[in-house]
């Protein structure tokens, strides 16, 4: 297996999963109907799927893994707490304040995982 073709497409996931969940964040703030599309929907829950399916092959490729290595347990822990706040801005905030504050508070997570990931620290600003 190529380990170069699967991080790039690790990363083209990535990029894709944050611009949708950028612009779905965008249609919940302004109301639109866009976000009620089938697309909208649906297009996301594949590209994350594809997104943790390079991922784990790129673990399983570098041998390193969650739970063994502290930067790749950062991550998971980070997707764990990104995949909550998306929740929460997307389908449980009770109030557009609560969606709106879920939906920025995830970005910061997404963020803290790539600056994990680019310097495989799980204290990436201590790598400065």
């Amino acid at each position: 297996m190529n380990l170069l073709l699967v991080k790039n497409i690790h990363i083209t996931c990535v990029a894709s999963s944050y611009t949708l969940f950028f612009l779905r964040g965008v249609w919940l703030i302004q109301g639109s109907p866009r976000l009620r599309q089938r697309w909208v929907k649906i297009v996301p829950h594949m590209v994350d799927t594809l997104l943790l399916a390079s991922a784990i092959t790129l673990a399983i490729g570098i041998r390193q893994y969650p739970g063994v290595d502290a930067w790749l347990t950062a991550k998971v822990v980070g997707l764990l707490f990104y995949i909550g706040l998306g929740m929460m801005a997307f389908r449980f905030g009770k109030t557009m304040r609560a969606r709106i504050s879920a939906w920025v508070a995830a970005q910061l997570v997404f963020f803290y995982i790539v600056a994990v990931a680019l310097t495989h620290n799980p204290l990436p600003l201590s790598a400065l």
